[in-house]
C-alpha cells in the first residue's frame, strides 16, 4: 500500500496489461507523480499490516511524507542522455516554503517539476521486415520517433514523455495549542507516447492477409498461393475483384504486378497495400492527469493524559485518454482515419477517515497501554470513456455479420488498441467501510507487545473480512534487539479489475492476434465461463485474495557497523490475476457443433457469432466489441503463492583520511516466489509458463554496495549494483507443451553496473554535479529470438537495455 502523509493514494487509472506475467493485471497508485525535490523522508514498513491500513497492504506499506518547510528554497536543473546520443532527458524542479501568519501560524509548501524524456531505440531490424527489404520492398521502415530517426520496422526502448509536469502543496495551520488544520494535494500531467508491433504488409490477418489463391488471375484457389486481402467496395462480394493479389514475385514477399495494377486501376477494389505498401507500425500512447486533495483537522482534547484524534477526507483521481496514431481500422476500407482516440480510463477514490488514539494509565506494565481506534469509508469509481466512432466500428469490409452478412474478412475496430464501445463504457463502483483497533505497551523496558485488527466491509462487492497482527519487540541489550510479527492480510478486486475491457495485439505463436481482457460478468465472459464450468464442474470467480505473513528480524551494532537482519514469509491464497488466454474461437466452434450448426473450419470469431445467432444459441448483439477477439483472459483467483526472502542492510561511518567522513552501506536482498498451488483442479488454472514467470522472472539475489564520501565542499558517490540471473519467456509465448512451458525462454545471467556521482557546493548554496548511471555500459544478455519482433535484448531485464546514462546538475539553496 502506498500513502503520502500517512493518508491512503488513489489508484491510478492504467492497469498493467503487459507486465511480463509478473503484474499482469496490477493496479495501483503512479507514484511517478510525485517529485523527490517534494520528499521529506520515505517510511517502509515491511511487515503485512492489512490490519491496520486494510486492502492493499499485504507485504506492507510505504509512506511518502511532503517536506513542511516555512522558508527557503531549493532549484534544481538537470540534463542527461544515454551513451548512444539518445534518451535525452531534461528537468526543472523546485521547492519553496513560506510562513503563514494564520490563527498561531502555519507553512505553506510548494514543490514543482516540469520534465521531458526522449525515445531510446534499441532494436534490430525484423526478420520478416529483412526479407521484405531484401525481396525489394523500398516502403519498410524509416520510422521518425521524436529527433530520431530509425530503419527499423519496429522500436524497442524507452517510451517519449512530452510535458511532464508535477504540482504539489502542503499546509499546516496551527488553530490554537492543540489543533492543526492541514490540507495537502497534487496536480499532474504528461503525455507518454510508445510504439507497437509492426504489421507485415503480407501477413497481418485482418488486413493483409488474405485466402490461398491462383498465382495468375487471384481467384480462390484452396491449392494457391498466399496473398493480399482485396475488398469489393460495390456493396457486396460481386465477383468483380480477385480474391486477393498474388505473392509470387520476390520469393513470395512481393504482391504480383500484374493483379496488383488491376486492383489499384479499379476504384471498386481494395487493398491495403494501397494505403501501406511497406506495412505499418501503429504508436500507442495517452494523455494523463493525476490531482488529489486532502483536508484534516488533529490535536488532542483534554480528556486524561490526552486523547488525540485526526478526522480527514481525501479525494484522488487519474485519468488516462488513450490515442493510437499510425494505423487502421479495416473494416473501413480506404475511409479510414489513422489516427483514434480508442476512449479512455478514470480512476475516482473518495476517503473519510477518523482516528482516535489515547494512552491508558497503568501500574502493571512499564508504559501506558497505548490505544488507538478508527472508522474509514472508502468508495472507488472506475469509468471508462467511450472511444470515437472509428476505433470500434465495424464497417462494410468486417467479417460476415447480422449487419454486413457479406462481409469480407477484414478486422474492425483501431489496429493494435481496440476502441471502448457503448457496450463497455461507464463507471463502476465499490464501497467499503471499516472499523480497526490497535494496542501497543511496553510489557518491561526490554519487551514492547502490539496488537491490532480490523474488520472491513465490500458492502455491495465482496463481504467482509476481517483481519489481525501480532509483533513483539525484544531488547536483548543496549546494542541489539529481535522482532518478529504475524498477520493475516486480504486484498480485494478493484473496480477496474472488476469491469475493465481491454483489448489489444499479442503475439500467439508466430502470428499477432487481438487478445483482450474483459469482465468475467462480460456476455463472453459469461459464456466461457459457462463452458469452463461444464467441462471442469467449476465456475470461475473473482473476489479477495487472503494471506498470512511472518516475519522475523534483527537489529543491532558491531563494532561500529548498525546492521538488520530480516526474513519474511508470505503466503497468499487465491491470488488476483488475469487468467490465461481463453480459446473464445475454439469455445464458439464447440457450440456450434453442440447445436448441430455447420461452419466453415477456421471460420473467425465475428463468422462464428453470426452462425449461432442465426441458430438461436445466442444474441450476437451482446457480445458486441468481442468479433475480433480469436482469445481473453479475464481477473479472477485461481492460484496460491509464497514468498520468503531475507533483507540484510549493513552501515558504517568513518574517516578515510584526516578532515573527511566517509559512509558505507550494504544492502542484500534474497527473495524467492513459489506457486504452491496451480489452481489445477479449477476452471482456469495457472500454465506452466506463468507460473516460471511467477517464480523467475525476477532476479532472486539483488544486492548493492554505496560509498558517499564528504570532504570540505566535495562529495562523491560510488555504487555497485549487482542483479542476479532471471527467466524470461519473450513475447509471453506461452505453451504448455514446451520446456519450461515457454516457445521462446530467455535465461539472461547475472549482471554488475556501477553508478557514479561528483558534487561541489560553493558559498553552501550553489552545487554542481555530475555523474553516470551504469557508467561500465553494461547490457543484459543480448535476446536469443531478436529476429523475431527485433528486440535486441530481453524486454524484462530488471536494470533496462539502455545502457550507460550521463548526467550534469545544478542545485540552488536560497
Amino acid at each position: 500500500m502506498v500513502l503520502l502523509n500517512g493518508k491512503r493514494r488513489h489508484r491510478s487509472a492504467v492497469i498493467s496489461f503487459l507486465g511480463g506475467g509478473i503484474s499482469d493485471g496490477a493496479h495501483g497508485p503512479d507514484i511517478s507523480v510525485i517529485p523527490s525535490i517534494a520528499l521529506k523522508q520515505v517510511e517502509v514498513l515491511r511487515d503485512g499490516a492489512s490490519s491496520q491500513y486494510g486492502s492493499d497492504a499485504i507485504a506492507g506499506v510505504i509512506n511518502f511524507v511532503l517536506r513542511d518547510d516555512a522558508e527557503g528554497a531549493t532549484i534544481e536543473g538537470e540534463w542527461g542522455q544515454t551513451y548512444e546520443g539518445d534518451g535525452d532527458r531534461w528537468q526543472i524542479s523546485a521547492n519553496m516554503g513560506f510562513p503563514l501568519k494564520i490563527a498561531q501560524g502555519g507553512f505553506l509548501n510548494l514543490s514543482a517539476e516540469l520534465s521531458e524524456v526522449n525515445d531510446t531505440i534499441r532494436s534490430v531490424q525484423r526478420d520478416d521486415a529483412a526479407a521484405l527489404i531484401a525481396a525489394g520492398n523500398t516502403a519498410v521502415g524509416d520510422i521518425s520517433v521524436n529527433t530520431v530517426t530509425s530503419d527499423v520496422a519496429q522500436i524497442w526502448g524507452q517510451p517519449n514523455v512530452n510535458d511532464d509536469l508535477s504540482l504539489f502543496v502542503n499546509i499546516g495551520i496551527d488553530l490554537n495549542d492543540n489543533m492543526e488544520l492541514y490540507t495537502f494535494g497534487n496536480y499532474a500531467q504528461r503525455q507518454v507516447e510508445g510504439g507497437f508491433f509492426f504489421r507485415n504488409p503480407t501477413n497481418r490477418g485482418g488486413v493483409f492477409a488474405g485466402p490461398t489463391v491462383d498465382p495468375i488471375t487471384g481467384a480462390l484457389d484452396p491449392n494457391g498461393v498466399a496473398s493480399v486481402r482485396v475488398g469489393d467496395l460495390s456493396g457486396g462480394d460481386t465477383g468483380d475483384c480477385p480474391a486477393g493479389i498474388p505473392l509470387t514475385d520476390g520469393g513470395g514477399l512481393i504482391p504480383d504486378p500484374t493483379v496488383l495494377a488491376q486492383v489499384n486501376g479499379d476504384a471498386n477494389c481494395f487493398a491495403f497495400t494501397e494505403i501501406a505498401p511497406g506495412g505499418f507500425t501503429p504508436r500507442f500512447g495517452g494523455d494523463l492527469e493525476d490531482r488529489s486533495v486532502v483536508a484534516g483537522i488533529r490535536g488532542e482534547l483534554p480528556i486524561g493524559n490526552g486523547l488525540r484524534y485526526d478526522v480527514s477526507y481525501t479525494f484522488g483521481e487519474n485519468k488516462v485518454a488513450f490515442f493510437i496514431n499510425n494505423t487502421v481500422n479495416a473494416s473501413l476500407g480506404p475511409n479510414t482515419p489513422r489516427d483514434f482516440f480508442p476512449g479512455a480510463y478514470a480512476q475516482s477514490d473518495n476517503n473519510f477517515n477518523i482516528d482516535l488514539a489515547y494512552g491508558v494509565p497503568n501500574n502493571m506494565f512499564a508504559s501506558d497501554i497505548g490505544i488507538a481506534v478508527g472508522f474509514e469509508h472508502r468508495k472507488e469509481t472506475f469509468d471508462i470513456t467511450q472511444g470515437d466512432d472509428a476505433s470500434f466500428a465495424i464497417g462494410p469490409l468486417a467479417a460476415p455479420s447480422s449487419a454486413y452478412p457479406n462481409g469480407q474478412g477484414f478486422s474492425s475496430s483501431s489496429n493494435g488498441f481496440g476502441g471502448f464501445t457503448p457496450a463497455s463504457a461507464g463507471a463502476n463502483s465499490q464501497n467499503n467501510y471499516a472499523l480497526y483497533f490497535e494496542t501497543e505497551t511496553d510489557i518491561t523496558d526490554s519487551l514492547i507487545f502490539q496488537a491490532a485488527v480490523r474488520y472491513e466491509d465490500f458492502y455491495d462487492s465482496f463481504g467482509d473480512t476481517l483481519n489481525y497482527k501480532l509483533g513483539v519487540l525484544y531488547s536483548v541489550n543496549e546494542d541489539w534487539s529481535l522482532r518478529s510479527t504475524y498477520s493475516t492480510g486480504f486484498h480485494a478486486p478493484t473496480a477496474g479489475q472488476a469491469n475493465v475491457t481491454n483489448i489489444t495485439t499479442a503475439f500467439s505463436g508466430s502470428q499477432l492476434v487481438d487478445q483482450g481482457t474483459i469482465p468475467l460478468s462480460s456476455a463472453a465472459g459469461q459464456f466461457i465461463a459457462d463452458r469452463l464450468e461444464a467441462t471442469t464442474g467449476v465456475r470461475p470467480e473473482l473476489g479477495p485474495e487472503t494471506s498470512k505473513n511472518f516475519s522475523v528480524g534483527l537489529a543491532g551494532s558491531l563494532g561500529g557497523i548498525n546492521m538488520t537482519l530480516d526474513y519474511f514469509n508470505i503466503r497468499v491464497a487465491d491470488r488476483i490475476s488475469i487468467s490465461d488466454q481463453q480459446d473464445f474461437a475454439g469455445a464458439l466452434q464447440a457450440a456450434a457443433t453442440d447445436a448441430g450448426i455447420t461452419v466453415a473450419p477456421g471460420s473467425t470469431t465475428s463468422q462464428l457469432l453470426f452462425a449461432l445467432d442465426g441458430g438461436g444459441v445466442l444474441n450476437a448483439a451482446d457480445f458486441a466489441g468481442s468479433e475480433d477477439l480469436t482469445s481473453f483472459g479475464f481477473f479472477s483467483n485461481s492460484f496460491d503463492t509464497r514468498t520468503q526472502g531475507i533483507d540484510f542492510v549493513a552501515n558504517t561511518d568513518f574517516e578515510l583520511y584526516e578532515g573527511s567522513n566517509t559512509n558505507l552501506a550494504l544492502a542484500f536482498n534474497w527473495t524467492d516466489t513459489r506457486v504452491t498451488d496451480r489452481g489445477a483442479g479449477g476452471a482456469a488454472p495457472l500454465s506452466l509458463g506463468r507460473e516460471e514467470q511467477l517464480e523467475d522472472n525476477l532476479p532472486a539475489i539483488r544486492s548493492s554496495l554505496t560509498m558517499n564520501h564528504y570532504v570540505g565542499a566535495f562529495r562523491g558517490l560510488a555504487r555497485v549494483n549487482y542483479w542476479g540471473s532471471y527467466f524470461e519467456c519473450h513475447l509471453d509465448a506461452l505453451n504448455a507443451g514446451a520446456a519450461r512451458g515457454c516457445d521462446l525462454p530467455v535465461e539472461p545471467g547475472a549482471e554488475v553496473t556501477v553508478d557514479l556521482e561528483a558534487a561541489y557546493t560553493v558559498a553552501e548554496r550553489f552545487t554542481a554535479i555530475v555523474g553516470a548511471q551504469n557508467v561500465l555500459d553494461t547490457y543484459p544478455d543480448e535476446n536469443p529470438f531478436s529476429g523475431i519482433v527485433g528486440a535486441q535484448y530481453p524486454a524484462t531485464s530488471p536494470f533496462g537495455f539502455n545502457g550507460g546514462y550521463y548526467y550534469f546538475k545544478i542545485r540552488a539553496e536560497l
